[in-house]
This record gives structure tokens, C-alpha cells and sequence, in this order.
């Protein structure tokens, strides 16, 4: 690996706005599971098909695999952001263009981070949701919000790599 210069971005208001947002989503998973947790059945939904139907069940506990995961998820995607020299980049990295590098990949982090937190609550609410028997599944939002909030954050922040000062 060629040695890349150690920048540290300074975070714009859309960071911080970023990781505000990342933070008020992960204390609102927790809190809204430890609220909803005693009302929930001993067996709940503990996978959807791709048509968001509920089609693996198991007990409530298992629930709290979903915030624990977006947790660990949270903090190593943090953490990551602070070393954006480490990152595989498709495009070379020169003392020219590595801030802008390195703030465009640390952006793309933080979005990725937040639209991950964003699915894994939304899936915990329709699990509670379906395991109550209020809903019937994750509903047909589910495969275009996927894509809306990971997929589209990845072709544009990588074709924003590309792109030249």
C-alpha cells in the first residue's frame, strides 16, 4: 500500500449533522425496544423473506440482536472514520487530492452509518409491529428504502471519487 498523507477532515455541518442524527437513531432503537419488549409474545418474527413476509420465529430475546448489532456497527464505523487513510479508494491518493478524498469518503461513511441504523430500526419496529399483531411483515417499502438509503449513498459518493477538481 502506498504511503498516503494522515489528514484528518474537519467535520462540516453536514458531519456533524450526520453523526447527531446517527446517535439520536440508535438511542431511540434502544429506548424503543426496552418500552416494547414486556408487551412482546414469547415467540417473535426473527426473519423476513424478500418479500417481507415474517418466515423464521424464535424467542423474544432475539430481538435485541438487532440493536446490539447496529450498535457494534455504529461504533466500528466511527471509529473507522478516523482513519480514512486506510481506506481502499478507487482512485490514487496524492497529497493534492487526499482532503478532498478523505472528506468525500468519511461523508460517505457517515451515510452509510445512518442509513443502516435507519433499516435495522425500521426492521425492529415492524418486527414488535408484526409480533403484536399490528402489521404483517416489513411491507412492500422495504426493498426500495433498502436501496434508497445504502445503495444510492454508494453510487454517489463513489462516482463523487472519480470526479475531478
Amino acid at each position: 500500500m502506498e504511503k498516503r498523507p494522515r489528514i484528518k477532515p474537519k467535520l462540516t455541518y453536514l458531519d456533524k449533522t450526520l453523526e447527531v442524527a446517527g446517535l439520536l437513531v440508535l438511542f431511540s432503537f434502544w429506548i424503543h425496544l426496552v418500552i416494547h419488549y414486556p408487551s412482546l409474545p414469547e415467540t417473535i418474527p426473527t426473519h423476513f423473506n424478500a418479500a417481507g413476509e415474517a418466515d423464521g420465529f424464535g424467542k423474544k430475546s432475539s430481538i435485541f440482536m438487532l440493536p446490539i448489532i447496529a450498535s457494534i456497527l455504529y461504533a466500528l464505523m466511527t471509529v473507522l472514520n478516523f482513519f480514512p487513510h486506510i481506506y481502499n479508494f478507487p482512485t490514487k491518493i496524492t497529497p493534492e487530492n487526499a482532503f478532498r478524498q478523505y472528506t468525500n469518503a468519511t461523508q460517505m461513511i457517515r451515510v452509510v452509518k445512518l442509513g443502516l441504523l435507519l433499516l435495522f430500526f425500521s426492521i425492529e419496529i415492524k418486527t414488535v409491529k408484526t409480533a403484536i399483531g399490528k402489521a404483517e411483515g416489513l411491507g412492500d417499502w422495504f426493498l426500495p428504502l433498502t436501496f434508497l438509503l445504502l445503495v444510492f449513498p454508494l453510487i454517489f459518493f463513489t462516482t463523487r471519487m472519480f470526479k475531478k477538481d
